[in-house]
């Protein structure tokens, strides 16, 4: 049966899809934090710019993106993003032109949905597991007939899966290993076979055919986009692209609609998936997620003891500029947290430590 289990911590939702006891999918939700995807923006063009097919835009906060088509400069438009703010680039934008501006100056006309409302259409079959009262309150009005409460909607095994989501490398079928470098112009995914000799009846080709299922899972997961280049496991050059058509198979029902493209003269097997949200390592690299993740593991990692042992508690929360501001932006992501610890949480700026870096007072 599949489920839609939602664990919470301060700050941040992690959605995990579930066959049985089988994880198919995953999503974060930060609701303090929203990535701005499918929202609706009237927009003021800047700056038209014909050769990159766009113009570029002013929104309600400032901020820029780009929008597509052609638009005259200084003119008002409505317009929905399409792909949120990653790889160190602004919104993307595309008009819509049915919807009328009912203003005159740029600002946020409507949100879109949140990334649990979209991996719920996309189960729509899947029971909602919440394992908090918190999390319960912000669920959309229509999702609530499908909540059921629980305890813990994470056991150990399904924790330890999501979080090896966060690193490099992903272990797949027959013995074949991922390992995932992002970089600015694409994903390279290099696939390893360390132990090609224990493996019986089963030849290198065969190996990387039937792990591809299991990758294309990884990149869904991972939320990988753009241009993504796989290159596999002990396969002879030549034998290589007769690989293209296993993995455009494996690709297949991704909601992102990720296109098989051939193979490279290196013999690297080409994909290109549509942008939207940002991908699972930015989420998790950047300051808000690096900040969220602290609360998380601090409360993960509390002693199990009664809060009288702990007279006159001031925990201090000590982190790099740019983490304690997007904090302090998520306000209630630091009052869910001193609920939880039983006293105020107090943010302490440290120009010296680089965002990767904290140190916590309890």
């Amino acid at each position: 049966m599949m489920e839609c289990r939602i664990a919470w911590s301060p700050g941040e939702a992690r959605i995990a899809i579930c066959d049985e006891e089988r994880l198919v999918d995953f999503s974060l939700w930060r609701p303090g934090m929203p990535d701005g995807y499918g929202d609706l923006h009237a927009v003021r063009v800047q700056k038209s710019a014909p050769a990159l097919g766009g113009a570029f835009v002013l929104l309600g906060d400032n901020s820029s993106g780009f929008l597509t088509g052609t638009h005259a400069e200084g003119a008002l438009v409505t317009a929905r993003v399409t792909r949120s703010a990653q790889n160190g680039k602004g919104l993307r934008l595309k008009p819509v032109s049915h919807t009328p501006t009912a203003t005159e100056r740029p600002g946020l006309v409507a949100r879109g949905p949140s990334p649990l409302e979209d991996i719920a259409a996309r189960y729509p079959d899947a029971a909602l597991l919440c394992d908090s009262p918190t999390l319960m309150a912000l669920i959309p009005a229509a999702l609530r007939p499908r909540i059921t409460r629980v305890s813990h909607a994470f056991d150990a095994v399904l924790d330890a899966e999501c979080d090896d989501l966060m690193t490099s490398q992903a272990a797949l079928p027959h013995g074949i290993r991922a390992s995932f470098s992002p970089t600015p112009a694409l994903t390279a995914i290099d696939l390893d076979d360390p132990h090609p000799d224990q493996r019986r009846q089963m030849d290198g080709f065969t190996a990387n055919r039937h792990a591809f299922a299991a990758l294309a899972q990884q990149i869904r997961m991972r939320n990988l986009s753009g241009a993504i280049l796989v290159d596999p496991a002990g396969v002879p050059l030549r034998k290589r692209p007769a690989l293209g058509r296993f993995m455009a198979e494996a690709l297949e029902g991704d909601p992102m609609q990720p296109r098989m493209l051939g193979a490279t003269a290196l013999g690297l097997l080409e994909i290109v998936r549509t942008r939207g949200r940002a991908p699972l390592h930015e989420c998790l690299s950047s300051p808000g997620g690096r900040g969220l993740q602290a609360l998380r593991q601090i409360l993960r990692d509390r002693p199990a003891r009664p809060t009288e042992q702990r007279p006159n508690p001031t925990p201090v929360l000590q982190a790099s500029l740019a983490v304690t501001r997007a904090l302090e932006a998520d306000n209630q992501a630091v009052a869910q947290f001193s609920l939880e610890w039983g006293a105020p949480l107090t943010l302490h700026m440290m120009p010296d430590y680089p965002d990767s870096y904290w140190s916590f007072t309890p």
